[in-house]
């Protein structure tokens, strides 16, 4: 079966969360394939179930100031951000098609962002106690996922050209030592964004198709 990609542009976060929820109910009812989302958000802040309030240092009034949106969502993980020049990336699969396993799944979406800077000349790894994918001791991509009835939802943010300065104003996935990355500022210069999509849809088609019914 293959993977249906979607690119949603630039897309505030609610709407999209309201389109997971409606694809994820369909795909319960055996509905319709396998989808792969792309987009770009407004700026926002998430914090997933297991996270802590306390992990967010800007004030309520500030982050309307600032035209940041905040929303307590269903995936696992802490507080995280948002925005323009990120790469937000929400598979809806179902697990049953490739493999019942969530830990085996994060390893997989780990792999795709890490073939991508391979591809692009920069070494990333794993972290033994975190999620999400490094480069030296500074988070390139988070990694939040929601598995009911073994279909997913949520996903990665892949930070090619994001502003990381909105990342001063949390403690990023409640990780307190260590910071944040980006394609931007480990190379010195902005990144083409299609580019980069068109790299990393290859590798995710690759990683998880050869997988699919095994």
């Amino acid at each position: 079966m293959p993977i249906i990609h979607k690119d949603l542009g630039l897309a505030g976060y609610k709407e999209v969360w309201d389109l997971q929820k409606a694809t994820h109910l369909e795909k319960q009812k055996g509905s319709t394939e396998d989808i792969l989302y792309t987009v770009e958000h407004n700026h926002v802040y998430t914090l997933g179930k297991t996270g802590s309030r306390d992990h967010i240092l800007i004030s309520d009034d500030e982050m309307k100031a600032r035209g940041i949106s905040y929303y307590e969502i269903d995936r696992g993980g802490d507080i995280t951000y948002h925005g323009p020049g990120q790469l937000v990336v929400y598979p809806i699969l179902d697990l049953h098609n490739y493999y019942k396993d969530t830990h085996r799944y994060l390893r997989a979406l780990e792999e795709t962002v890490m073939l991508t800077l391979k591809e692009m000349g920069i070494e990333a790894h794993r972290e033994e106690e975190f999620t999400g994918v490094w480069v030296g001791e500074e988070k390139i991509c988070a990694i939040g996922i929601k598995v009911s009835r073994w279909i997913t939802m949520h996903g990665i943010a892949f930070n090619v050209n994001t502003d990381l300065s909105y990342f001063d104003k949390i403690i990023p996935c409640g990780i307190f030592h260590k910071g944040v990355t980006s394609i931007e500022k480990l190379t010195g210069k902005k990144a083409n964004m299609t580019i980069v999509k068109e790299m990393y849809i290859k590798n995710f088609l690759q990683t998880f198709e050869s997988h699919q019914n095994s």
